[in-house]
């Protein structure tokens, strides 16, 4: 199931903040990672995901560094700081708040029709 754009826009930081909380990924490496976790969901490209982790950067939340692989090439990894790891923290306890609210609309919605 292919979700609609403006469904998981919101959600792309929360996303990439916990993965880069798992392990420092370069940009391909993340997009692959994220379709892999979501069971092929989201299926980011890189002109979502690059201007996200430029803004984290900015803002403090990542750092870069570059890296050679086997064959030599350097690639660019993103490592989440401490400002990011208490974006992260923040962003999941509202996070788990907007989905337990949704749920209970859908729920209730549910029970209120069958009544």
């Amino acid at each position: 199931m292919k979700l609609k754009k403006d469904v998981s826009k919101g959600s792309v930081t929360l996303m990439v903040l916990s993965v880069l909380e798992k392990q420092d990924l370069y940009g391909y490496q993340m997009i692959r990672y994220l379709e892999g976790l979501s069971y092929g969901v989201f299926q980011f490209n890189e002109g979502t995901l690059y201007p996200v982790l430029h803004a984290l950067e900015k803002d403090g939340m990542v750092t870069s560094y570059w890296d050679a692989v086997e064959d030599s090439r350097m690639r660019k990894y993103y490592h989440i700081t401490d400002k990011g790891i208490k974006l992260l923290n923040e962003s999941k306890k509202e996070w788990e708040e907007y989905v337990g609210a949704v749920n209970a609309v859908l729920i209730g919605g549910a029970l209120n029709a069958a009544t």
